[in-house]
């Protein structure tokens, strides 16, 4: 990615990224007080929207990114 990308470009990066970042810890925080009141509804995406919360699926979340982002993987 550093390679045959301007600096200048790198903005379109980390803003996406802050963005998800915002987006996960947000989405945590109610998965949190999902699990407290009912496990059943954590994984339910409409107990999300319903509050104006994005629904970001697991693999897509910021700590399951954040812990293979030093994997190498062949494309």
């Amino acid at each position: 990615m550093r390679n045959n990308m301007d600096a200048a470009e790198y903005k379109h990066v980390v803003l996406g990224l802050i963005f998800l970042k915002y987006v996960s810890d947000t989405f945590q925080e109610k998965w949190e007080e999902l699990m407290e009141l009912d496990p059943y509804f954590a994984e339910d995406r409409y107990a999300y929207t319903a509050d104006v919360i994005f629904w970001v699926p697991a693999d897509a979340r910021w700590n399951y990114i954040s812990e293979r982002a030093k994997l190498k993987t062949r494309f």
